[in-house]
């Protein structure tokens, strides 16, 4: 790909905008879920339960190491194609998570609604729909925070199992395991409510920013230009593609159709590609209900 100055300055966007993402989805944790008692999946669960028992580390940096961790054993295990933008986001998240904790005066929000009934359940919704739009922001750009994603990626290589469904079981094992580090068990359930919460909000809240609850988008892209753009589908973004024969109606004239199936936070990725490389491509998006096979749902479960 030519490094022209607009394809700096668009880059440089799209990194400032997931920097933004993420500086919000770890707002959402230390300004609200964390003061509150709440618990979450993921990456950032995980280190919260670690800096319970090894107080010394912080969250920012459990987070930092986790995801390196992850990021080693998928590199020897699926390749080492995950991408810059998903170092580059973890990075930012684990200098977020501790950059607000030393910023944000302590509690500022929880003081403000203590006298609130139900003010932890509250600030936990809060926190969630704001970290849920961080990430959202990120996926946007084509960026990932890590953790789940690459677990994912890891289960895939050998078993095709649902992204949703490794993150509802991540999830609900890691939320699960915070009884054990409560002071009390009242505490323990407390939180564990909280943490389930949290991730059905936090989860619809990207849906719904990210245009919808399918997990899935096809896109189908007309253009004359349709062997560079396939390529680079291929290349940048790592989606499988189709080419279809088609002919337009009006015209009488044969053309070819750029057919891929992805996941819905790669949608914007792909469309960038097309206009990229065509700027008078014709594209159609729509939401899938079921994608099933490699990368995707298993056979077996239809």
């Amino acid at each position: 790909m030519k490094i022209t100055a607009s394809s700096v300055a668009s880059a440089i966007k799209e990194y400032l905008i997931m920097t933004f993402g993420m500086f919000l989805y770890a707002f959402g944790w230390v300004a609200c879920i964390i003061p509150a008692g709440g618990m979450g999946g993921g990456a950032t669960g995980l280190s919260m339960l670690l800096n319970h028992v090894f107080p010394a580390l912080s969250i920012g940096t459990f987070v930092f190491i986790i995801n390196i961790l992850l990021l080693a054993v998928a590199g020897f295990i699926v390749g080492w194609n995950f991408g810059i933008k998903t170092i580059f986001c973890i990075t930012v998240l684990s200098v977020a998570m501790d950059s607000w904790g030393y910023i944000l005066p302590e509690n500022i929000l929880a003081i403000y609604t203590q006298h609130i009934d139900s003010h932890n359940i509250l600030l936990v919704i809060l926190g969630a729909v704001i970290a849920g739009s961080g990430v959202a922001i990120c996926f946007s750009q084509g960026g990932s925070t890590g953790g789940t994603d690459i677990v994912a990626m890891i289960i895939n290589k050998y078993r095709t199992i649902s992204y949703g469904r490794i993150v509802i079981a991540g999830d609900f094992v890691i939320i699960g395991c915070s009884l054990f580090v409560a002071s009390d068990l009242a505490t323990g359930i407390a939180t564990v409510i909280y943490g389930y919460i949290m991730v059905a909000v936090y989860g619809y809240t990207v849906d719904l920013i990210q245009s919808g609850n399918q997990q899935s988008s096809q896109i189908f892209i007309i253009s004359n230009d349709y062997e560079s753009i396939a390529t680079a589908i291929n290349n940048e973004a790592h989606r499988g593609v189709t080419i279809i024969d088609g002919m337009g109606w009006y015209t009488h004239k044969s053309c070819k159709i750029v057919m891929a199936v992805c996941r819905k936070r790669d949608a914007s990725m792909i469309l960038k590609i097309a206009k990229r490389v065509d700027p008078d491509a014709f594209i159609t998006m729509g939401s899938v209900m079921g994608v099933y096979g490699k990368g995707f749902e298993a056979l077996s479960k239809i």
